[in-house]
């Protein structure tokens, strides 16, 4: 054979042998969970704690004069943003296109500011008023899956197949070949952590100047659970500061498990939150994963051969929510090249769908859920106990019943809580502008919609009522609350107390006017309350607000929401949370 013709021979060779070589086989350990304890075992920092004096022991701190209280919500030009994500990898697509993927996780993405409101208002305090009060509700941060989660249940799968010898990836999967799953369960992730620092820091900084109100520690609330305790102590460590915060305030632990009351996790009262109602959003976001998945399916499956598993729009999108988890754990997931700018809005959408109908707006279940914090709410705002006998709810006797566990006349109050949670409140708080534009289909994303999952309830979301004074607004024949004023004057609370915050003593406390409302930095219109009209700025005046909330909490049955024997209509054309009440009328 001539050498032309031996080289000859060798190329024709060469596709058999690529072929050969893409042929791949998973390692046996593909999709195993891999896990890592720190300290190490049975290491104690107790052990040599005398080699290692505190701060106070040596007590050498040098000069520790405080300044001021930061205002910067008053005083600063402008409100401002939050856009940190340090330390998470910003995903690129697969095809390559300026997205911005982090954001597009719903429920699962970490808040930043957003535009939801009010175009042209922000969080800083309107010109003519002055803060006398602030109810924050803030949800915990980045956390790892919920057990049993979709991530953990595809690398279930992945393991099964590789320890039989039968998972092969390849082209743009083939790193699950050498993939584990290094994700724990429920818990607080490091970037979690920060955030819920990094919340309490910035509301120090916007709002500090409203401890100088204070006659007590304040007595601020969350829930049992590990991430909901942990939350609230790193929110209280960026607030106080790392030495001072378990000096400077006292934390209320609410159970939060089966046969506890608890308005920050009123699902475990609720047997309509834990059935198939609280489900009715399957048939929409399994149709409408059918759809916006079609063309990842066709682009991955070719590149992926497991024994029991078929690589449908179910592993599809539990990859997609692994791209999320990693990426918040681990600061940069392999999953997230995988889908383009649309599936990535796809992904986004199907969030909005399953909360709309199992912890929104269009679930008959939800503003029952949310209505006990409401009751709170009120309570606070009018300084007034709840009649626990007479409104049925999540409220825990024991807590709302004491002005230890449940102090009135607090300058800042401080609720954590969960996605769903949140999402609950604003429903029964009737935020009608979040459910604007309606029902959501599950066979497209319609343009403009209101409902956007990653602007209501993203980790370490944050709901800020803002308690006013503005004698201008009070007074003025031109202003747009004018008039509900004087509608509510002859039918608000009788006993209605007024608000009177004291600041730094240089001037009278102003009794308090007008409210509103900050959903994310965003400013909530408030014209779904009864009496409340539209304001630029989102003001609703004080008297007419409570009275529109005590109207919706005499509006929401908890008891038939939550214990009701119904099913959820169909169509489903709920928006407000609760059954059609022609269709109660006749249960």
């Amino acid at each position: 054979m001539t050498p032309a013709a031996a080289l000859l021979a060798v190329f024709a060779l060469c596709p058999a042998v690529h072929a050969a070589a893409t042929t791949v086989f998973a390692s046996s350990f593909a999709g195993s969970t891999s896990t890592a304890v720190f300290p190490p075992p049975g290491v104690s920092v107790t052990s040599d704690a005398s080699d290692f004096p505190d701060a106070t022991q040596i007590n050498v701190f040098g000069p520790t004069p405080t300044g001021d209280e930061a205002f910067a919500i008053a005083t600063a030009p402008v409100s401002p943003d939050y856009t940190n994500i340090f330390p998470l990898v910003e995903p690129a697509t697969s095809d390559k296109k300026e997205f911005d993927v982090i954001h597009s996780w719903g429920n699962l993405s970490p808040f930043q500011s957003t535009n939801l409101g009010l175009s042209k208002s922000s969080a800083k305090i309107p010109a003519g008023c002055t803060l006398q009060q602030v109810h924050l509700l803030h949800r915990h941060g980045a956390r790892y899956p919920t057990s049993g989660s979709a991530p953990a249940s595809f690398a279930a799968a992945l393991h099964a197949a590789a320890e039989t010898g039968n998972l092969t990836a390849s082209g743009p999967l083939a790193f699950l070949n050498t993939w584990t799953y290094k994700l724990g369960a429920e818990i607080l992730t490091p970037f979690g952590r920060a955030q819920l620092f990094e919340l309490g820091v910035g509301f120090r900084v916007k709002y500090g100047d409203l401890l100088k109100g204070f006659k007590d520690l304040p007595v601020w609330r969350t829930t049992s659970e590990e991430r909901m305790v942990d939350s609230a102590l790193h929110f209280a460590a960026g607030f106080f500061g790392v030495q001072e915060y378990q000096n400077d305030y006292h934390q209320l632990i609410e159970i939060e498990a089966q046969g506890f009351n608890s308005t920050l996790a009123p699902y475990d009262q609720c047997p309509n939150a834990n059935n198939v109602i609280a489900s009715a959003a399957t048939n929409f976001t399994t149709q409408w994963a059918s759809i916006y998945l079609a063309d990842a399916q066709k682009r991955l499956a070719p590149h992926f051969k497991a024994a029991g598993m078929t690589l449908n729009a179910t592993w599809l999108f539990a990859m997609q929510q692994t791209c999320a988890y990693e990426t918040v754990a681990l600061g940069y997931s392999a999953f997230c090249d995988l889908f383009t700018e649309e599936e990535w809005k796809g992904y986004e959408y199907s969030v909005d769908l399953s909360f709309w109908y199992n912890n929104g707006p269009g679930n008959p279940a939800v503003a029952a859920q949310g209505i006990g914090w409401v009751q709170e709410l009120v309570s606070r705002l009018t300084q007034t106990r709840i009649n626990v006998t007479e409104s049925a709810s999540s409220v825990n006797a024991s807590i709302v019943g004491s002005n230890v566990t449940f102090p009135f006349e607090q300058p800042i109050y401080v609720d954590a809580t969960h996605d769903t949670v949140i999402s609950a409140i604003v429903v029964a708080m009737n935020f009608t502008s979040l459910a604007r534009t309606g029902p959501l289909p599950g066979t497209h994303i319609p343009k403009n919609r209101s409902y956007i999952v990653n602007q209501i309830s993203p980790f370490a979301s944050n709901m800020v009522g803002q308690v006013l004074s503005c004698p201008s607004l009070s007074t003025s024949s031109a202003s747009s609350v004018s008039s509900a004023i004087a509608s509510a004057s002859s039918t608000a609370p009788s006993a209605l107390p007024s608000i009177s915050i004291p600041g730094d003593g240089s001037t009278p406390a102003s009794p308090a006017t007008h409210i509103r409302w900050i959903l994310n930095d965003a400013v909530v219109p408030l014209t779904g309350i009864s009496g409340c009209t539209s304001n630029p700025d989102g003001l609703c005046a004080f008297d007419t607000f409570v009275k529109g909330m005590q109207q919706r909490i005499g509006e929401v049955d908890f008891a038939f929401g939550c214990f009701g024997n119904y099913a959820v209509p169909n169509p489903n054309l709920i928006v407000d949370g609760q059954l059609p009440g022609e269709l109660r009328a006749g249960m």
